[in-house]
């Protein structure tokens, strides 16, 4: 229960941080948007880190904020660390799409929410426990419309790209995780 609070905690501090950073954005004169992800670009390599904390208004910002607290406390309740894995999802998620994105400046969450189902619905797979199936299915069910729509090309200002390789970044975060387990006994899901 005690990490449950924590990692709740530190959910609450990522989720506050984004809407900090808009409201920042909103009332200084320095356009923050600027910190995005641009693909093979030097200028544009921080915003692997930074991408999911900028928004491009309220409603972007509310339309990643739902998903991310479910998304988060399903993580959350599911490993005993999940920040080094939510840190990779990030990382690999954002690589991947500086490596292959198109070019624009990418910003926002939601290539951090597909990132988590994409995370999710492969644990699922990998641990082959009762749970962790029953938690890759309900993702599946949950989210799955938008997990098809959000990686086709369709719809003008919208990163189906950042969709598209935040899921695959869940994935390859899911195959890290599961071979730190084996070789890191302090990584143990729970």
């Amino acid at each position: 229960m005690q990490d449950l609070k924590r990692n709740a905690y530190f959910a609450g501090v990522l989720l506050l941080a984004m809407w900090l950073v808009w409201l920042v954005d909103a009332t200084i004169p320095f356009d923050l948007r600027s910190w995005g992800l641009v693909p093979r670009s030097l200028w544009g390599l921080p915003g692997i880190v930074t991408m999911p904390l900028i928004h491009d208004g309220i409603g972007h910002l509310l339309r990643n904020t739902v998903p991310l607290i479910v998304l988060l406390l399903i993580v959350s309740g599911t490993r005993r660390k999940p920040w080094p894995t939510i840190g990779m999802t990030v990382v690999f998620g954002g690589g991947l799409l500086w490596i292959f994105g198109r070019y624009a400046n990418h910003i926002g969450a939601s290539g951090l929410v597909f990132g988590l189902i994409g995370l999710l619905i492969a644990s699922g797979f990998l641990h082959k426990r009762i749970a962790s199936i029953a938690v890759a299915i309900a993702v599946g069910i949950l989210f799955g419309g938008t997990l098809i729509w959000g990686v086709l090309p369709i719809g003008e200002g919208v990163s189906w790209d950042g969709h598209l390789t935040g899921f695959l970044g869940g994935i390859a975060a899911a195959l890290a995780e599961q071979r730190l387990e084996t070789r890191l006994p302090g990584f143990k899901r729970q």
